[in-house]
């Protein structure tokens, strides 16, 4: 499965607003995870199993916890029983695609 994910406090009392540090934590604990991963400017993808995917996003938001008050989550999840590299395959197929229309 593919999971895209944003995880971020509120109630950090930053007067510029900025969440950096603690995105940072998190994205640390993607990233130590093993699991393939990629981080873009406002969501982190994770691919594995459900289990292994949604025990790193607890503990990605665990990290958070202690920047604010309250942490907000969002997640996109593409379970596609049977398939593995989903995280490039889909990539290099849209960019084939593209390739090929134009």
């Amino acid at each position: 499965m593919l999971v895209a994910f944003s995880v971020a406090p509120s109630g950090t009392g930053n007067a510029d607003g900025s969440v950096h540090d603690a995105v940072a934590a998190a994205v640390r604990v993607v990233r130590e995870s093993g699991l393939p991963n990629r981080t873009g400017s406002m969501f982190t993808e994770i691919e594995g199993e459900w289990d292994e995917v949604f025990d790193v996003v607890r503990r990605a938001t665990e990290a958070v916890a202690p920047f604010g008050s309250r942490v907000s989550l969002v997640l996109k999840a593409d379970i596609r029983p049977g398939h593995t590299g989903e995280i490039d395959g889909k990539l290099e197929r849209l960019e084939a695609a593209l390739r090929d229309a134009g």
